[in-house]
């Protein structure tokens, strides 16, 4: 029996064959983060309640009197999207206690884009984690304010040209790093955090799965490729990720109750000229913006190896 002619056969044993996201919406052509939505919902399942931060989205998912949602869903602002979670969250358990659901894990999952996460949100977003809701909340980081305008946030990484910051005379992109949010959550101390992208889907929807079965806060941040802004052809969406992952850049682990692991690991790290080179928003760079860069992403990605060699030391020991 062939396994590529007998798909719709094994398919199910792999992810839920009904669609949560529907097409239909208004993405643009090649959007990554689409793709990682549709592929979370999957993951998910139906018993699951999506608060929306304002944001790509929500914009494209929603145009009156359409919807792209088969699940329950809010749309909130900006800022806001782990505070109206904790507040559904709190909702279901008093359903649950009145006995309305008491047959029925209903999760609670947060979205927001790395502007409404990294920056508007995060206030709200450390409130959730601290308290300890029992909620999801995931960011798709399309490394910009992509929605309205492609202007720079604290999810855009050094030498990024935006329409803010655009690269010219008098600005070489974006001078200052990218903000480390999955360190910043874990710091939290809250039972799971994880990096995921899109590329990797199977990875990615595992990771959704184990966070969706804690009782309490998690954080997935998935990096979502976005075209338009990067200034990349569409179809090159699948292949931005993996480079991101393959050139240590955006590294794929996890934290489980203050454990690290990489999920995804490249037998060597390829330069990350790369990744920089094939995407508009960096044609600016110099060779020698490329060498800072790299020796910054070879710093970071060595602390984090030495996080999760470290803790394997440490269990050894125990």
């Amino acid at each position: 029996m062939n396994i590529v002619e007998n798909f719709d056969l094994y398919a199910p044993r792999l992810v839920d064959k009904e669609e949560y996201f529907s097409a239909g919406h208004r993405a643009c052509q090649g959007c990554g983060e689409a793709l990682a939505i549709r592929m979370m919902c999957k993951a998910l399942g139906s018993d699951t309640v999506i608060v929306n931060a304002t944001g790509c989205m929500e914009v494209v998912s929603s145009f009156y009197p359409t919807t792209a949602w088969n699940l329950p869903w809010i749309h909130v602002a900006f800022p806001n999207a782990a505070s109206v979670g904790a507040g559904v969250e709190a909702g279901l358990k008093v359903l649950r206690r009145k006995g309305k659901i008491a047959d029925r894990d209903v999760k609670t999952v947060c979205i927001g884009g790395g502007g409404g996460t990294f920056d508007i949100g995060l206030q709200a977003l450390s409130g959730a984690m601290e308290r300890g809701h029992d909620m999801l909340y995931a960011c798709f980081d399309n490394e910009a304010y992509m929605n309205t305008g492609i202007q720079r946030s604290g999810a855009t990484p050094f030498g990024a040209s935006t329409t803010t910051n655009p690269a010219g005379r008098a600005s070489s992109g974006k001078g200052e790093w990218k903000k480390n949010i999955t360190e910043i959550i874990a710091a939290h101390g809250v039972q799971y955090a994880a990096t995921a992208c899109h590329s990797y889907p199977l990875d990615f929807m595992n990771k959704v799965k184990k966070a969706r079965e804690v009782k309490g806060p998690t954080f997935i941040h998935c990096l979502a490729v976005c075209p338009t802004g990067w200034r990349i052809p569409s179809e090159a969406c699948i292949k931005m990720g993996r480079l991101a992952s393959e050139t240590g850049i955006f590294p794929l682990y996890e934290v489980e109750n203050g454990k690290y692991r990489m999920t995804i690991k490249p037998e060597k790290l390829r330069p990350v000229g790369d990744y920089l080179k094939a995407q508009g928003r960096f044609r600016h760079l110099t060779p020698e913006d490329i060498e800072r860069i790299q020796e910054k992403v070879y710093q970071e990605y060595n602390k984090l190896q030495d996080k999760v060699n470290n803790l394997h030391a440490w269990s050894e020991l125990k």
